[in-house]
């Protein structure tokens, strides 16, 4: 789910749970030994001799945030959960993926959630160059073998994915889509409109965003207003109709407050970016672990992620509090 993608290389930070849960410290260590490792393009010896060694069971676990909401509120799901379990845990917030995804091969990081066509298609351009065919498609039994076919001479172990995903969507004022009889992408290519898209300035390139709209949709898509993906300023400009509609994500939990819906991707434009635990096997690739992880995959759908989201974005709580609060209510606490 490449639009909430860390950018920069800052905060490193641990939060220690059990007995000193709650404290947070930066760590400038562990800030400087992921620098270097963000470094190496491929897994190291060790990592190579870790591929055919048992899975293992270590008790205490640091399970890796990317350090946006969503992935702070997974991470934190996750330790819950490995708590529960028995397991002592902590949380790594890395803003980065090309320092926590080596992080994870070493084992300083033990745990962290993706999403499946994006983190497929990351390692393949990893291993293969930035220019090899994306292997990430709408098709989730294919991206995920692809995925684990990457993942596994990394020392990685990629769980199975649950009911939740968090793909490029995009949306349009509520009243527009009552006007025009709106409830897909495909009756808004049926419609003829001509539409001015808010979005990232790489949309006009592409597979998913402009180049796909026309081709899949047949969508009159007359510019694109480059203003970010899901950001306010996008959001602002299809409230006012400067724009027709904006790309933005399903899990995006601020739709309601700028009057947006989204529009049914009815024809699998995107791709298949259900959340997967990713553990590195050496450390986390017992039975106990995948079990733990894996009583949030009945449970954690499209819409519970959304609202968990906008408790933290729009209610300002903190994403321990809703994280815990969630799982309590679905009785995995």
């Amino acid at each position: 789910m490449g639009a909430q993608d860390g950018e920069g290389v800052s905060g490193v930070t641990r939060t220690a749970r059990g007995a000193n849960r709650g404290t947070r410290r930066g760590v400038l260590l562990a800030a400087a030994v992921l620098l270097a490792s963000g470094c190496d393009s491929g897994p190291s010896l060790e990592t190579q001799d870790k591929v055919t060694a048992p899975p293992g069971d270590s008790k205490h676990l640091v399970v890796g945030s990317a350090g946006f909401t969503e992935s702070d509120l997974l991470a934190q799901m996750y330790a819950l959960l490995l708590d529960k379990a028995g397991y002592d845990t902590e949380i790594l917030s890395v803003a980065n993926r090309e320092l926590y995804e080596p992080a994870l091969e070493s084992g300083q990081i033990d745990v962290v959630p993706e999403y499946a066509a994006t983190f497929a298609d990351w390692l393949n351009a990893k291993v293969n160059g930035a220019d090899a065919k994306p292997v990430g498609s709408p098709d989730l039994d294919a991206t995920m073998k692809a995925l684990r076919k990457l993942a596994a001479p990394r020392g990685l172990t990629v769980l199975d994915p649950g009911r939740a995903v968090d793909q490029n969507a995009f949306a349009v004022t509520a009243a527009y889509a009552r006007k025009h009889h709106l409830k897909s992408l495909t009756d808004l290519g049926k419609s003829g409109l001509k539409v001015r898209l808010a979005a990232g300035d790489e949309c006009v390139q592409r597979p998913y965003c402009e180049p796909g709209l026309k081709k899949v949709y047949g969508i009159d898509i007359t510019g694109v207003d480059p203003k970010g993906v899901g950001t306010t300023q996008a959001k602002k400009a299809v409230q006012s109709g400067q724009d027709q509609m904006v790309l933005t994500t399903t899990t995006d939990a601020t739709l309601d407050e700028f009057g947006l819906v989204l529009l049914t991707d009815d024809k699998n434009l995107q791709n298949a970016d259900y959340i997967v635990p990713v553990v590195n096997r050496s450390r986390a690739g017992s039975k106990g672990v995948s079990r733990a992880l894996a009583r949030l995959n009945t449970v954690l759908t499209t819409k519970d992620l959304a609202d968990l989201n906008r408790q933290v974005d729009s209610w300002r709580r903190l994403p321990e509090d809703v994280a815990k609060k969630y799982l309590e209510t679905k009785n995995l606490l």
